[in-house]
């Protein structure tokens, strides 16, 4: 026997808060729970850093999936093997490895945080690709790729340091895991969004989703996405001087780099990356600091 809906005006199939104006409001509520939820069970603090962030992958479930990757790269990349370069990149490579304990030591003391990256999770390897790309790259646990293409750019082995450098601290920084988290996050909102507005009109569905995704994107994604790239650079730029590169040439770096892409570059707020006069001003900021690391770790002085 049912309640009748004029006894009871908030009960029937309108009433309860189930939708109003074609939205399940119940769909987005369970949503934010589960957000919030998730949100204080999966912080971590972060190494180098000393953020908050949000991560559920294990340190050795990260480098199992980048070790696939890594073993796709090799099966479908042109590897060079022998010669000067390779010679170059993975000495390179070794230096920077070396310092990063140091260089990790150097930010927890600064920040007054605890030292926490798992050293012993990464199994380094380089593969230098002879592809005119501009590019390289870290993976999860340590495997580290260089392009030729980059070499005319880099010009020096200190540029070239500064660039390793900054996809290395990526790796560190757990980036790749914490990106994994974050699209998790906004795969389920996406889902939700859609469910609660199942019954409206198919264009208005449309521009909702749209709406919600450009926000997504432009508010969340690519602004993590620059500040991931600032971290990196940073921390990039640490591993460089302590290993005994001059930090100096990453400000050339980033102006060839600029250069290179001719203009063609979209607006800072709809990229992954800072903008290159946005880089250079930041690491000149931070170039006092990576001096001081230098001259602290007993290189040799530098070249006025």
């Amino acid at each position: 026997m049912g309640i009748p809906g004029d006894r009871f005006p908030g009960y029937g199939r309108q009433g309860m808060g189930r939708r109003q104006g074609g939205v399940r409001w119940w769909v987005l509520l369970v949503a934010a729970t589960y957000f919030g939820w998730y949100w204080l069970n999966h912080q971590q603090d972060a190494a180098f850093t000393g953020r908050t962030r949000l991560i559920d992958t294990s340190v050795e479930d990260e480098a199992r999936l980048g070790l696939q990757a890594w073993q796709q790269t090799l099966a479908e990349a042109d590897l060079v093997r022998d010669g000067p370069v390779p010679a170059q990149v993975r000495d390179i490579a070794r230096r920077l490895v070396e310092v990063g304990p140091g260089v990790e030591q150097h930010l927890a003391r600064a920040l007054g945080v605890p030292a926490t990256t798992r050293w012993d999770a990464f199994q380094w390897e380089v593969g230098v690709i002879d592809s005119p790309q501009v590019n390289a790259f870290c993976l999860p646990g340590g495997k580290i790729a260089v392009y030729t293409g980059i070499i005319p750019v880099a010009r020096n082995e200190h540029a070239l340091a500064a660039i390793m450098g900054h996809e290395i601290a990526h790796a560190l920084l757990r980036h790749g895991a914490e990106r994994m988290a974050q699209q998790k996050l906004v795969q389920i909102g996406q889902l939700a969004a859609s469910v609660s507005i199942g019954e409206m009109e198919p264009r208005q569905q449309q521009m909702v989703l749209a709406a919600l995704g450009a926000g997504a994107r432009y508010g969340l994604v690519l602004p993590f996405s620059r500040d991931h790239e600032s971290e990196a650079d940073r921390v990039g730029l640490l591993l460089a001087a302590a290993a005994c590169y001059d930090p100096r040439e990453a400000i050339g770096l980033w102006q060839r780099m600029g250069e290179a892409s001719g203009g063609g570059a979209p607006l800072e707020f709809m990229s992954t990356h800072p903008s290159s006069g946005t880089r250079i001003q930041r690491l000149e900021a931070w170039m006092p600091e990576a001096l001081v690391l230098r001259e602290s770790s007993g290189c040799p002085p530098l070249p006025r």
